[in-house]
Order: structure tokens, then C-alpha cells, then sequence
């Protein structure tokens, strides 16, 4: 088994390659992706090693990567495209809803788009406007696409694999804030042996609450289990990974046995992901619950400036304030 410490960046950096080795088909394409390596690196060496017919420096222009990748895939490529930052990618909208979600349905399922859309996003780097935003119910909302994000570098690693390897559109969502973070990657693990793109996991078993989150806020949650602890109460974590499809057969498992829950996210509550899991976690587990599902989330309103970033980011304290609130009924 060959197991590395790598941080998540150099993770989907790792994966991305391995996925250019075992594909010809497969192209990565963005601005700065090639010579540059990207703006946090995680193409980096990329161009070098497989040339500027595979990893591709594009204009300045979202709406016309999405439109190039869409022909690719029609043609049976599987492009990997990066948008740089979360709040650019609304250039491109009109033709991830119109035109990615939608091809293999209209088509009667003749045509398939297997593209996978890179979005690095989320807070907490101290980054100017329209870096730092969490536009996933978004693509959620959107039938056709699977959304899914990572938390950790063995996901990344292995997710982005599977994503390009899918015949479905996906939206690959990267918690920028956590690039840097390390952990065990497990090089060699076969992706059929892996585990599912679309499926949550648990990352830490608890008996008095359950805290559900994804990305940036798998982190803040494991934190915030850890300082329970302390004091005697233990929170069971789980990390959905997938947002559409949702899988949340272990959080109706592990609800059941703990009667309460929260929900963590980044982006703003009004009609969130949080909102849809738990309508759902309510509808299926209500005889179990001993208190209503909460919500610990951004603010509804625009990402504010990063000087004060960190009032606006869930945090440690809001989640254990969540759970306390969560034993007052």
C-alpha cells in the first residue's frame, strides 16, 4: 500500500494526474491552469508533463469554458474544467443550467456530458470580493447535475477520480480554505474498492447528538466534537459529500439513535442545503427527534469584507451553542 501525507491541494493535484494517465480523453482546462498551475497550484506540472493539448490555457471567458467542454464531451472527451473562484462562475450558469443539466435529458438520453466543473469555494483566506462564496444550492437545485464536495485529502484524492470518470455533469466543489491541510492518501486503493462519490460518511460515532456538514465545515464540526467531549457529550459527525444525490441514510440512522440534530454550512441559511436535509431528517425521523433540527449557517446576506470574514464564518462556539440549544426543549 502506498500511503503519503499530502495536503487536500496536492491530493486533487495527485488524482487529477493519475485520472490524465489512465485516460487520454481527459482534459483540464481553465484560465491559468497550464504554465501558472492555477492560482492555488493544483495544476501545477500538469501542462509540463502532458502538454497544452491536454491541459489548456483559456481566456479570460467562463461561459465560453463551459460552452468549449460541452462540445468536447459531445465529442467523447471528458473535460475537467476550473473555475478560479466560487463568484466567477455565474458567467457560466446560464450554460451549466441550460445546456450541461439538461443535454442528456433532452436528448432522450443519446447524449452524455461527462464534465467535471471545478469550483474551488467557501471563506476564510481573507480574500477580496467574489472569492469567498458558497454558491452550491445553486447547482443542487439544478436536475441533471451531481454536486459533490470533499472535506478531507483521501476524498479528494479518490472524488475527483470519480467524478471525471462519471457520464454525468458534475459540479466538483473544493474548500479552499482547507488546501493546505494534510492528511493520509492511500495512492494505490482501486476506485472500485473506493468509496461511493454520491455517499455520506460518518467520520466520528456519537451517542448524544448528530452534527451534519460537508466541505470547509467537516473541520469545524470535528472540532466542535472534540471540545464536547470535554464536558462529557458525545456528537456523532457526518460528512455528506454528495448534495445532489443526497444521501442520508446514515444521518436517519444515526438521528434515530441520538433524537437531535444540526445541520452546519457556509453559505447563507434561507433556502440552503441545510433547509432540505432537515425537512427531510423531520419527515423521516419525527417520532425519534427530541428536539426541532437546527441550523448553523452563514448569514443572508453578501460575503462581507474579509476583515470581519470570521464573525460571518460558523465556528466552533455556534455549533456547540446549536447542540446545547438542541437539549433545552
Amino acid at each position: 500500500m502506498a500511503t503519503e501525507t499530502l495536503t487536500l491541494g496536492k491530493a486533487l493535484n495527485t488524482g487529477l494526474r493519475k485520472a490524465l494517465e489512465n485516460d487520454p480523453k481527459v482534459v483540464i482546462m481553465g484560465e491559468d491552469v497550464g504554465k501558472l498551475g492555477g492560482v492555488f497550484r493544483i495544476t501545477d506540472g500538469l501542462q509540463k508533463d502532458f502538454g497544452d493539448q491536454r491541459v489548456i490555457d483559456t481566456p479570460l471567458a467562463e461561459s465560453g469554458i463551459i460552452g468549449t467542454a460541452v462540445g468536447l464531451a459531445i465529442r467523447g472527451f471528458r473535460p475537467v474544467c476550473e473555475i478560479q473562484f466560487d463568484g466567477f462562475v455565474y458567467p457560466a450558469y446560464d450554460q451549466i443550467v441550460s445546456q450541461v443539466a439538461k443535454m442528456h435529458y433532452r436528448s432522450q438520453g443519446k447524449v452524455r456530458i461527462p464534465m467535471v466543473i471545478r469550483i474551488p469555494y467557501g471563506g476564510g483566506i481573507g480574500a477580496v470580493e467574489h472569492h469567498s462564496e458558497s454558491p452550491e444550492a445553486y447547482f443542487a437545485h439544478t436536475a441533471g447535475l451531481k454536486v459533490v464536495t470533499c472535506a478531507n485529502p483521501q476524498d479528494a484524492y479518490v472524488m475527483i477520480q470519480q467524478a471525471i470518470a462519471s457520464d454525468d455533469p458534475v459540479v466538483f466543489l473544493e474548500p479552499k480554505r482547507r488546501y493546505w491541510e494534510k492528511g493520509q492518501v492511500d495512492l494505490d486503493a482501486p476506485l472500485s474498492a473506493a468509496y461511493p462519490l454520491h455517499a455520506s460518511r460518518v467520520v466520528r460515532a456519537g451517542t448524544d447528538a448528530t452534527v451534519l456538514a460537508y466541505g470547509p465545515m467537516v473541520r469545524t464540526c470535528l472540532d466542535a466534537a472534540a471540545a464536547a467531549a470535554e464536558d462529557g457529550r458525545e456528537l456523532e459527525v457526518i460528512d455528506l459529500r454528495s448534495l445532489s444525490p443526497l444521501d442520508l441514510g446514515s444521518a436517519y440512522e444515526s438521528v434515530r439513535r441520538t433524537g437531535r440534530c444540526v445541520v452546519v454550512h457556509e453559505a447563507p441559511g434561507n433556502l440552503g442545503l441545510g433547509a432540505e436535509v432537515a425537512a427531510r431528517i423531520t419527515e423521516e425521523c419525527f417520532y425519534s427527534l427530541e428536539s426541532p433540527v437546527l441550523r448553523v449557517t452563514g448569514y443572508d446576506t453578501p460575503y462581507p469584507a474579509a476583515r470581519v470574514e470570521e464573525e460571518y464564518l460558523p465556528d466552533l462556539d455556534r455549533v456547540l451553542d446549536a447542540v446545547d440549544r438542541t437539549f433545552g426543549w
